[in-house]
C-alpha cells in the first residue's frame, strides 16, 4: 500500500516497505491516517469499466513513455479543472475521481519528479485503490471456501495487467515472484496462507485489511463536493447551449443530464447527501442510477454463474460484489447485511449437498456430473 510521506516514491510496489510498516506502527499519524482510510473503503465496482478496441489498445500501448506522461499530465488538470481543485489531495485522500487514467498515466504521474508531492500521492494512493479493488471480492470469497488459489491469481493477473515501465521495476519484478511462490505452495496446501516473503501483495493487502488499514477511495465528503460542482458544470453547460436542463430522456427541448457516467460512490454519496448538497430530484436520479449500476452487476453475476457450471458460483459472485463495496455504497444501494448472510448460507447449504451427493457415490464415478446424467 502507500502512504504519503515528505519524500513520496509512489511506484506501485513500493507500499510493501512503506504502508506495510505503518501496520505495526503505534503513532499518532499512523493511527489518525489508518482510521481516515478504514472509513473510505473502496471497491471494484466503483471503478468506471472503459472498454476499448484491440486497436485502440495497440495505440495506446504503442505511446512512448514521454507521450505517456504529457497526456497523464493533460488528464490530470482537466479533472482538477472539473473539480475545482488545485490539488488531488485533500486531508491525506484522494480528492478527484482519478479511475479515467490508465496504469501507463498512474505510473508515469507516481514516478516523475516534475509531478508535485500531492500529485505523486494521488496516483500512489489511486495504485493502492485498485489493488484493492482486484482483491476485496477474492479475498472475500477465500475466506469462506477455505482456498486462497483464487486470491492470488487474482493478483498475478492485476500485475501482469500493468504497464510496461511498471513492470521492468525491482518492485514489480519482487511482488510478481511473491505471488508465483504463493501460487506453488496453494498446488498442495490451497487452505493455507502462503508464507511467500514480505514484497507479497497478498499478505500485505490481508494484514492492512484486518487492521483496517484499506481504503484509499476518496471521502464521502470530497466525492459529494466533486459530485456537486460536476452536477453544476453540466447545468452551466445546458444553459449555454439554450437548453434547459433535466434528468428525464423524454423531453425533446431539454438537455438529457446523464449520471450514469458517474461512479457508485459519486452516486452513493448523492443519495445519502449527508451534507444537505442536492435537491430532491438529484437524489432520486443518483438512486435510479445507482440502482441500476447494481442491478447490472447482480446480472452480470448470474449470467456468469450460469456459465460456470458451478451450482455455488452465484452466492460466491454475490459475496465478492458484497465485499467489495464500500459500507456506504451499500447503505445508499439498499445491500443489507441480511443479503450477505444470505449468500453465505446459500454458498453453505449449496456446498454440503454436493459433498453429501458426492460421497453417495451416485451416478456415474459417483459425482454430481453423474448424478445429473453428464456423459
Amino acid at each position: 500500500m502507500v502512504a504519503i510521506s515528505s519524500t513520496p516514491n509512489f511506484a506501485y510496489m513500493n507500499y510493501a516497505s512503506t504502508y506495510g510498516a505503518a501496520v505495526t506502527s503505534t503513532s499518532s499519524n499512523t493511527a489518525s491516517v489508518a482510521k481516515s482510510h478504514q472509513e473510505s473503503t473502496s471497491a471494484s465496482a466503483s471503478a468506471t469499466n472503459v472498454t476499448l478496441s484491440d486497436a485502440a489498445r495497440a495505440a495506446l500501448a504503442d505511446r512512448s513513455f514521454a507521450d505517456v506522461v504529457a497526456d497523464a499530465r493533460g488528464k490530470l488538470a482537466k479533472l482538477l479543472e472539473e473539480a475545482g481543485r488545485t490539488s488531488p489531495i485533500k486531508n491525506q485522500q484522494l480528492a478527484v475521481d482519478l479511475s479515467s487514467l490508465d496504469n501507463r498515466e498512474l505510473y508515469a504521474i507516481s514516478s516523475d519528479k516534475s509531478f508535485t508531492e500531492d500529485e505523486r500521492a494521488a496516483a500512489g494512493l489511486e495504485m493502492q485503490r485498485r489493488l484493492e479493488a482486484a482483491l476485496a471480492g477474492p479475498a472475500a470469497i477465500a475466506r469462506v471456501i477455505g482456498d486462497y488459489t483464487g486470491l492470488y491469481k487474482a493478483a498475478a493477473a492485476h500485475l501482469d495487467g500493468l504497464g510496461p515501465e511498471e513492470k521492468a521495476s525491482a518492485d514489480w519484478k519482487a511482488g510478481r515472484d511473491a505471488v508465483t511462490e504463493g501460487l506453488k505452495q496453494l498446488q498442495t496446501k490451497p487452505g493455507n496462507l502462503p508464507a511467500a516473503g514480505e514484497h507479497d501483495p497478498v499478505s500485505i493487502y490481508l494484514k492492512l485489511a484486518d487492521s483496517g488499514g484499506t481504503g484509499a477511495g476518496q471521502s464521502m465528503e470530497n466525492l459529494s463536493s466533486n459530485a456537486r460542482t460536476t452536477l453544476d458544470r453540466l447545468y452551466a453547460d445546458a444553459k449555454a447551449a439554450g437548453r434547459v436542463p433535466s434528468f428525464s430522456r423524454s423531453s425533446s427541448s431539454a438537455q438529457f443530464i446523464d449520471l450514469s457516467n458517474f461512479s457508485s460512490r459519486s452516486l452513493s454519496s448523492m443519495v445519502l447527501d449527508t451534507d444537505g448538497r442536492f435537491s430532491n430530484e438529484e437524489v432520486r436520479a443518483a438512486q435510479t442510477a445507482l440502482r441500476q449500476k447494481s442491478s447490472a452487476t447482480m446480472m452480470a453475476g448470474l449470467q456468469n454463474a450460469t456459465k460456470s457450471g458451478d451450482p455455488t458460483a452465484f452466492s460466491q459472485n454475490v459475496i465478492a460484489a458484497f465485499s467489495s463495496l464500500s459500507p456506504e455504497e451499500r447503505q445508499a444501494a439498499g445491500w443489507s447485511d441480511k443479503m450477505y448472510q444470505a449468500a453465505l448460507d446459500s454458498y453453505s447449504t449449496t456446498s454440503k449437498l454436493m459433498q453429501m451427493i458426492n460421497q453417495s457415490g451416485s451416478g456415474a464415478n459417483g459425482s454430481l456430473a453423474g448424478l445429473m446424467g453428464a456423459r
